[in-house]
């Protein structure tokens, strides 16, 4: 490291020492050197040495790189007036070295610009050789052309200002001929192209860092040549070879002295499996060739190329062509589907698949069938029925359709027949339902790589071979796999979101076929095309519902069914949904609101999604079943213990009801009431004992009587409604049949007095006389009596309408009887007049007030003193016969 370092300092001195005398007075700083192209990722030393002047010295001087101060510690001072810098070149960018006075020196030196000096440093990386270097040499027309193209990789990295130079060389013979160019490829002429000749081949690149040549290519001239394909490619049938085609070409290039070699390659139409016929069988110089092992009646296309030494040319155009029939070397691929149509009966379809080297078109089928009744031999012409455009095998054709015994063995012989000849035959046993041949054991189906696996263990009983069977309801196809295989995949186009239900059969000797197993599968599963339909079942309950909805068609499960969840909300609230079952149609809700809607709605889940279905109402029931009937029996029967409990009250109360609701009333047409007339007097009867009871006496002497009747006569209206023609009759007031009249012995001390009387008719007994008269019969001469009741009975015509002239004598006499029956004689108690009168009275008479005694009475009371004396006596025991 020292040594070098020395050796750059050499350099500089050495360098500074050659300057040209011109440069001396023109700056006061030299740099060394003067420009320069640096390699990247290096380190760079520059030298700054000061002439023509002593101002300054080596310790005045600094360094700058791009506007950046390099630090002093990456300088190195030589002498008084020699300054070196050392830098790390890490930028691609163009940048400037700059020597210049520090800062501290005076203003006209730092100024100057002969006291500035600097280098511009161009960078670049150092070239790599260029590799892989190739030349062609095309036809053009029959002849190779004059030029050769030639091609390398360029190695290394450039930056923009330091760029490399490709220059070809070319040199055969005594000539050399290059071409210069700044990409990676170029190409060199020649006056005529030298076929039997050695090429030297070689690329150099350069650039301001230095050159560097590629390794040299030597090849004889024919091996840069590219010749064009053979033309008029033709393939020819023969009839007599079915199983050859005949390949003929014309040669490209019209050279006696080159020779070219062909390859041939060929394959069936619609597929990208070529076949390469061997270099050995064409490597001379020939224009025809006889494909041979073909199959027969089949179409094959056909390619042909050429090559000398170089390269080969392009494949030709396509050459198609078709076999001659043959007839079928193959048997047919014979197969049955079983279904259950009775009791102990099958029903059986015997379905093929044309053999798999027919070689030509198939156009009939020779069926041989044998059972245990019957031999029948018979030629069906090819009809195919069930198509199966999803399986790459052959068209499936239906043969014939068979009842079976359960107890009955068939055997199935069968040929195909084409415009050549037979097939060899095939043979199928459906054995009897009683001889049971094990099936397979552990069948699985997946998806694995867009392809569709099964899986099996072979059955105890090793068969000989095992047919894999798949449909998906519109289409059936299988396979055939051999002894010893127990997995496989199904080599037919499966659609994804179908479901396919797979099959396996084993087959024993004498293709005797064996019990099948079963499992369904999909090569991919997405989310359900649609959701269920959910109704209830029935009418909903108080507390619960019952819902059922159906499965979804198969072709709109895309994928096996995983759960369904049943969401059900009200106006306000939403439920967590319920999750059952995949195998599960129907759920019962429960705890739901009475009186409530709901709607409810299934949601079908698969492994890639779900889907919800519509939305179903219902309403649940106010009352639950039965409720309404036990209201209706609850109200009937304490509506029946009422009515027999009202009965059994009104039987043992019936006398109480009656006299309450029909009270006892007396019987007008004995009433003697029509003959209170001043005419006809009245019989004196004797009063029952009981009617005593009630009867109050009063005793007034005729001045304390005409006192409190002058009172009373104060207080009444003007208008004395008891001296109405109303009441003339004597009478109180009317029964509650007709409209209430006031009774002569209302008093007008307040309105229940009035209330009382109106609905109730009372007949008095009154006695008018000059002066106070007992109530005890005696020989006098006849009194006018007035007779009262408590009868509720209405009167009659003849009692509420007697004559006029008793009508007038009884006013007289209410007028004077309504203002002295409550008064009481002077220094005697009611209750000592009522006992006087008690025992003196025997018995009470009435008799009607005679108009001359009235009229004889008033003449009297024309007296101020006079005051008339009344008598009254409420009959409280009831009616009183008159």
């Amino acid at each position: 490291m020292v040594f070098a370092r020395m050796l750059q300092l050499l350099v500089s001195v050495w360098l500074l020492s050659g300057l040209p005398a011109g440069c001396e007075g023109e700056t006061h700083l030299v740099i060394t050197p003067q420009s320069a192209v640096v390699e990247m990722w290096t380190i760079f030393t520059a030298t700054c040495k000061i002439i023509n002047t002593v101002k300054i010295t080596a310790d005045d001087l600094y360094w700058k790189l791009a506007d950046i101060t390099v630090p002093e510690e990456q300088y190195v001072r030589i002498n008084n007036t020699t300054l070196n810098v050392t830098v790390f070149i890490q930028s691609e960018k163009r940048e400037w070295l700059i020597c210049l006075p520090k800062e501290d020196l005076p203003y006209n030196i730092r100024t100057d610009h002969k006291y500035m000096q600097g280098i511009l440093l161009t960078k670049g990386y150092r070239l790599e050789k260029p590799e892989n270097l190739s030349c062609i040499a095309v036809q053009e027309g029959t002849q190779i052309a004059e030029r050769l193209k030639c091609s390398w990789e360029a190695r290394g990295r450039h930056t923009t200002d330091v760029r490399p130079t490709y220059t070809l060389f070319v040199s055969y013979g005594e000539k050399i001929i290059n071409t210069s160019v700044d990409t990676n490829s170029a190409t060199v002429s020649f006056d005529t192209y030298p076929n039997f000749m050695s090429l030297d081949i070689w690329v150099e690149a350069h650039n301001n860092l230095g050159k560097v040549e590629s390794e040299h290519l030597i090849k004889w001239a024919g091996e840069f040549v590219k010749p064009n394909p053979p033309s008029n490619v033709t393939a020819i049938s023969e009839k007599n070879f079915t199983k050859a085609l005949l390949i003929k070409w014309k040669h490209s290039l019209i050279n006696l002295q080159i020779y070219l070699k062909y390859q041939i390659r060929f394959c069936q139409q619609r597929s990208n499996t070529w076949t390469d016929v061997p270099l050995a069988d064409t490597s001379g110089n020939i224009n025809s060739f006889r494909l041979q092992n073909l199959q027969p009646d089949t179409v094959y296309v056909t390619q042909v190329r050429c090559i000398e030494k170089g390269y080969w040319s392009d494949w030709s155009a396509n050459s198609t062509e078709k076999t001659p029939e043959d007839r079928p070397t193959s048997k047919p691929d014979l197969w049955m589907t079983m279904a259950e149509v009775g009791t102990n009966e099958r029903r059986i379809e015997l379905i093929c698949k044309d053999p798999v080297f027919s070689n030509g078109k198939i156009k009939s089928y020779r069926l041989l069938i044998k059972t245990q009744s019957y031999v029948r031999n018979e030629t069906l012409e090819k009809e195919t029925i069930l198509g199966n455009g999803s399986s790459s095998q052959k068209a499936v054709t239906l043969l014939k359709t068979m009842p079976l015994h359960d107890q009955e063995q068939v055997e199935v012989h069968i040929t195909a027949i084409n415009s050549v000849g037979e097939s060899p035959k095939a043979l199928l046993v459906i054995p009897p339902r009683n001889k049971v041949f094990l099936p397979v054991k552990g069948l699985k189906a997946w998806s694995h790589d867009n392809k569709l696996m099964v899986k099996w263990d072979p059955p105890k009983r090793a068969p000989v071979s095992y047919v894999v069977q798949w449909h998906d309801g519109k289409m059936i196809d299988w396979q055939r796999e051999g002894r010893n295989t127990t997995n496989t995949s199904i080599r037919g186009s499966l659609k994804p979101f179908v479901c396919y239900n797979i099959l396996v059969n084993p087959i024993y000797k004498l293709e005797k076929i064996g019990q099948p197993a079963y499992v369904q599968a999909y090569l991919k599963e997405g989310e359900p095309l649609e959701g269920p339909t959910v109704k209830p079942t029935g009418d909903p309950g108080k507390h619960e519902a019952d819902l059922v909805w159906e499965p979804i068609p198969l072709a709109r499960r895309q994928g096996f069914i995983t759960n369904y969840k049943i969401h059900y909300t009200s106006a306000t609230k939403t439920y967590e949904p319920i999750t059952v079952p995949a195998n599960t149609t129907s759920y019962t809700l429960k705890n739901l609101s009475s009186n409530t809607q709901y709607d409810v709605w299934v949601e079908i889940s698969t492994i890639s999604g779900s889907k919800q279905g519509s939305k179903h109402s219902f309403t649940t029931l106010k009352y639950g079943p039965g409720e309404i009937e036990g209201i209706v029996v609850g109200v009937s029967l304490g509506f029946l213990f009422v009515v027999v409990m009202t009965m059994l009250v009104c039987f043992y109360k019936k006398d109480v009801i009656k006299e309450k609701c029909w009270p006892q009333i007396p019987n007008p047409g004995e009433s003697t009431i029509g003959s209170w007339s001043p005419d006809y007097p009245l019989k004196t009867e004797m009063p029952k004992e009981n009617c005593l009871s009630d009867i109050s006496v009063l005793d007034v002497d005729m001045c304390d009587a005409k006192c409190v009747f002058e009172e009373d006569k104060a207080s009444l209206p003007k208008k004395d409604k008891y001296l109405s023609e109303e009441h003339s009759s004597g009478i109180g007031g009317s029964s509650c049949m007709s409209s209430p009249r006031q009774s002569v012995s209302d008093s007008d001390e307040g309105g229940d007095m009035g209330d009382t009387t109106a609905s109730t008719v009372q007949y008095s007994s009154v006695v008018a006389s000059s002066g106070y008269k007992g109530q005890t019969p005696n020989s006098l001469p006849k009194q006018a009596i007035f007779s009262r009741s408590e009868s509720t009975q209405p009167l009659l015509d003849s009692e509420e309408n007697p004559d006029m002239s008793t009508h007038e004598g009884s006013r007289q006499s209410q007028r004077f009887l309504r203002q002295s029956h409550f008064a009481h004689s002077k220094g005697a108690t009611v209750s000592d007049a009522l006992n006087q009168e008690m025992e003196q009275q025997e018995f009470l008479e009435f008799a009607p007030l005679e108009e001359d005694n009235e009229q004889a009475s008033s003449a009297d009371g024309q007296s101020a003193d006079w005051v008339p004396a009344s008598s009254y006596m409420p009959q409280l025991g009831g009616y009183r016969p008159q």
